[in-house]
């Protein structure tokens, strides 16, 4: 008999190996029974985590941390006992502006679209623009959302910039928006979207964790045979029809060119960039914060992968 699990997950790309792994049954030769819903926000997500309506969250490694050092949004009974158990990806973050925006320092003076203020993507763009030699007071900053909400603030002229992860950003080039820069190439490694878990549930449901990472691992495999692009770029269009245009971009940077971690091994030297910039520019920097091992746990990624 499958064992139900619900994973909860932000809207995008990073989602890909769920879609295959749902239509190819994966995850059902494994023994799951996946049900996945979409999160409208960070808060959300981490409400049906902690509560259990959902097991296992797609999510940034930076929305585990803030809970579990209690930075987070939303106000959540008990302890907090959230990790991250694979990687996903490196945050595919870009900086995309108006096609007139030359450089970041000509983003002065304008309204700059964000998830949240106290959220890590914001701190990555407040780090850029503190490298370019702008001051949170040089700029304006708009909280509006989802990657998909602010590549809607973009299209409708409401910012200048966003932070906009793959393949949202291919979508809003599509729209003869511009790409100013990628983060990876200014600040090096990040560790962006992670599979995380309650520890307390993680060791009730070994076994279920680690048919699901198997699963998950099942799906990068299949869709990173150049035999399945075809039918690949059929299931992602069918999820996120906003990417029909730019399908086969998306497949060379998610899957060709391992913008998807094929491993699901969690970049530590990312996580450390994590950390350092919640640190940094978290409004509850005068807290300290813990080591990468804090927030990690490699074994069940270990076990479930060999």
């Amino acid at each position: 008999m499958a064992d139900t699990l619900q994973v909860i997950a932000f809207p995008g790309a990073s989602n890909w190996p769920l879609f295959a792994g749902f239509e190819r049954k994966f995850f059902t030769e494994r023994g799951i029974d996946l049900q996945v819903s979409l999160t409208p926000n960070s808060r959300h997500m981490a409400r049906e985590l902690h509560e259990g309506r959902a097991q296992i969250a797609l999510t940034a490694i930076d929305n585990i941390i803030a809970y579990v050092e209690g930075h987070g949004e939303e106000v959540l009974e008990g302890p907090i006992d959230f990790f991250a158990f694979m990687g996903v990806d490196d945050g595919l973050l870009s900086v995309m502006t108006q096609p007139d925006v030359k450089s970041l320092a000509a983003l002065r003076g304008t309204t700059l679209a964000v998830d949240a203020m106290t959220t890590g993507f914001a701190f990555v763009l407040r780090e850029l623009l503190q490298q370019a030699g702008l001051r949170d007071g040089d700029v304006s900053y708009a909280s509006v959302g989802t990657g998909a909400e602010r590549l809607a603030a973009l299209s409708a002229g409401a910012c200048t910039a966003t932070l906009l992860n793959a393949p949202l950003c291919l979508a809003a080039e599509a729209q003869g928006k511009a790409r100013l820069l990628r983060v990876r190439d200014v600040l090096g490694s990040y560790q962006g979207v992670v599979g995380g878990a309650r520890r307390s549930w993680a060791q009730a449901n070994t076994r279920t964790l680690q048919a699901f990472i198997a699963g998950f691992h099942d799906s990068i495999g299949w869709l990173a045979d150049p035999a399945n692009k075809e039918a690949a770029c059929a299931i992602l269009a069918a999820k996120m029809p906003q990417l029909k245009a730019s399908l086969g971009a998306a497949y060379d940077l998610l899957i060709s060119q391992g913008g998807l971690t094929r491993s699901l091994d969690i970049d530590t030297e990312g996580v450390v960039r994590v950390i350092d910039l919640r640190r940094r520019y978290s409004t509850h920097a005068d807290k300290p914060l813990g080591s990468p091992l804090a927030y990690i746990d490699n074994s069940f990624r270990q076990a479930a992968l060999g």
